[in-house]
């Protein structure tokens, strides 16, 4: 947040027929990676196919390594626990707008004029438990690109814990703080930029489009 850049990272989108591969990976400065692959279908509606995200490295005190499988409800999350590798698997009822992996994607399909959208969430703790993702729009803010003036809807994404852990956790200061996302309205939405934690107990990181700087080449004559 105070504009240290410490990651660059690319989304790439595969689409094959109903179904779209999407990988959002971010490379640290310091060797840390942070990468995520999604697999949906947009046939009606998006629906998650399978999810799995890793991370690790230095920025991440707590590395992780958490699979989906939606059809089958399995959720496999690999940690470290006191220097040694543990593996847990778990089966959970998923419900059909679960929102892991194409979150943004998802936001960019939001009618700005909804009061307010609920969304279960897998997080690893590092057992995996289901929360919920409440989104509501905050209003407009103007951002300019190359001297063109744009409004992009500014969005409020809060993590509902839910049952006595969702009582306490403010409580034990253990409630996640809110991310913040920017989404622009034209004809085809996209997303701009976020501010929010990316693991559990983590700092408020800036993600934002990046702008191309081009290599000089030699004067041409």
């Amino acid at each position: 947040m105070q504009g240290e850049l410490i990651a660059a990272g690319d989304l790439v989108q595969e689409v094959r027929g109903d179904r779209v591969t999407l990988q959002l990976v971010f490379h640290f400065k310091d060797g840390s990676i942070d990468d995520e692959i999604a697999v949906f279908s947009q046939r009606d509606r998006f629906q998650l196919i399978s999810d799995r995200h890793v991370q690790k490295g230095p920025s991440f005190p707590h590395p992780v390594d958490l699979s989906i499988e939606v059809s089958t409800g399995q959720v496999t999350t690999r940690y470290v626990d006191g220097g040694k590798e543990q593996v847990t698997t778990e089966h959970l009822e998923l419900a059909p707008d679960l929102a892991n992996g194409v979150i943004f994607t998802l936001m960019t399909n939001l009618r700005p004029d909804a009061p307010g959208t609920r969304l279960p969430f897998v997080v690893s703790t590092p057992k995996p438990r289901i929360v919920k993702l409440a989104i509501s729009p905050q209003g407009e803010d103007t951002f300019s690109v190359a001297g063109s003036r744009r409004k992009a809807t500014r969005y409020v994404v809060k993590v509902e814990i839910g049952g006595l852990a969702g009582v306490v956790a403010p409580v034990l200061g253990k409630q996640p703080p809110d991310t913040h996302v920017w989404i622009f309205r034209g004809e085809v939405p996209a997303f701009v930029k976020s501010e929010g934690p990316r693991f559990e107990g983590g700092p408020i990181w800036r993600i934002e489009l990046a702008t191309p700087e081009w290599a000089q080449s030699p004067a041409r004559h």
